[in-house]
């Protein structure tokens, strides 16, 4: 087969809470190679010497920082109407992509924005903002030599693109941009998510995180593996507790990967683990973070019908 799928890691859960040096080394542990940098706040105002000392200690340790992803919400300026906010979206952004070019990887993004829920009528005009600003910041991505910024769909109408035809629009109006401006220009994918579904304000069904995940496969270059309730009220791992209560069919996943094979725009594909972990900043619960996370990984290579790590 042409495409290759690997199994990677985002690395939010570990936020004011381990060092990258325990992250790096549980991941070797769990045969996984593949970081997906989670935003944190400092990220954005250090030196660019702590990006490149990052670099370093994950490649000694056989990991490569592929992606970079906030983890926040951060960059929603675009989308609030406040020029003030909007510039900070900007500047914020252009560092982002900045870091990534840093520690060597080849997708930075975010979700779009989300709007102000007693201001839907500005939807269009956000989208606006947030289209003219990402054909600008795929120029700077370009410059910097990475491969594509990548923007995430999500659960609900205030933070778009969430419907198929929200997703289908926004990604042919950034594609058609690329296509006339391919020397200058990076594309713009999606880091999808499997655990994002759309139920609505009455909390009906409307699109399951499946069909949703189908419907962005023609634009997505990397996605996020978690798992979720029926209605994606709360996400969480694949331990055998998690399982129980969750409804991501992992290896359904990963058979609809190869299924669609012809369909994606990239021949190599990392679905990044993506969960926040346990209660954060308490004694009882700080310590279950590895456990969680290499139970979740070990399940997710079985899935995929990865050999065990050593």
């Amino acid at each position: 087969m042409d495409m290759s799928i690997e199994l990677g890691l985002k690395s939010d859960p570990i936020e004011y809470r381990y060092s990258f040096e325990w992250l790096f080394g549980l991941m070797s542990r769990s045969g996984i190679t593949r970081l997906q940098l989670g935003s944190f706040f400092e990220l954005y105002h250090l030196d660019d010497q702590y990006f490149r000392e990052l670099r370093k200690t994950a490649a000694d340790h056989g990991i490569r920082i592929s992606s970079v992803f906030t983890a926040h919400r951060e960059l929603g300026g675009f989308f609030t109407g406040n020029e003030w906010m909007e510039k900070a979206a900007r500047r914020n952004y252009e560092r982002l992509i900045e870091v990534a070019a840093l520690v060597g990887a080849d997708y930075v993004g975010s979700n779009p924005g989300a709007l102000y829920r007693d201001r839907m009528e500005s939807k269009a005009e956000g989208l606006r903002r947030y289209i003219r600003h990402m054909k600008e910041l795929a120029r700077k991505a370009g410059d910097l030599g990475l491969c594509a910024l990548t923007i995430e769909p999500m659960s609900c109408l205030a933070e778009p693109p969430t419907t198929p035809d929200e997703i289908a629009a926004l990604m042919k109006e950034l594609g058609e941009f690329h296509a006339v401006h391919p020397g200058d220009t990076v594309p713009v994918y999606l880091c999808s998510d499997i655990s994002h579904g759309y139920a609505d304000s009455g909390g009906r069904l409307v699109y399951s995180n499946e069909e949703l995940f189908v419907a962005g496969i023609p634009w997505t270059c990397e996605f996020h593996i978690k798992n979720t309730d029926a209605l994606f009220s709360s996400t969480f791992g694949f331990t055998e507790a998690d399982r129980a209560r969750g409804i991501v069919d992992a290896r359904r996943l990963f058979s609809l990967v190869r299924e669609r094979e012809s369909e994606w725009p990239v021949r190599n594909l990392v679905g990044y683990l993506e969960i926040g972990g346990p209660k954060l900043g308490r004694d009882y619960s700080d310590s279950h973070l590895e456990t969680q996370l290499v139970e979740s990984l070990a399940w997710l290579r079985r899935q995929m019908d990865l050999p065990a790590s050593p």
